[in-house]
């Protein structure tokens, strides 16, 4: 791998990161994938979601809207 290509791979999160970022339980966050309201990659037993898409399930879950 070259530099360039380690730069183009994003961010991710673990479901227990989100989990704990959020407040919530990690049966929440895989419902939340289950549902298709959170975006996620399956490798192995778990998931790894991409920090871009934590940031749009952010913004579509936002209550006031400017």
């Amino acid at each position: 791998m070259t530099d360039s290509s380690i730069q183009k791979i994003p961010d991710f999160y673990l479901v227990s990161e989100l989990a704990e970022k959020l407040r919530v339980s990690e049966m929440t966050i895989y419902r939340y994938i289950e549902a298709g309201k959170l975006k996620a990659h399956r490798l192995g037993k778990g998931y790894r979601i991409p920090k871009e898409e934590f940031e749009k399930f952010l913004e579509s879950t936002e209550t006031i809207k400017d």
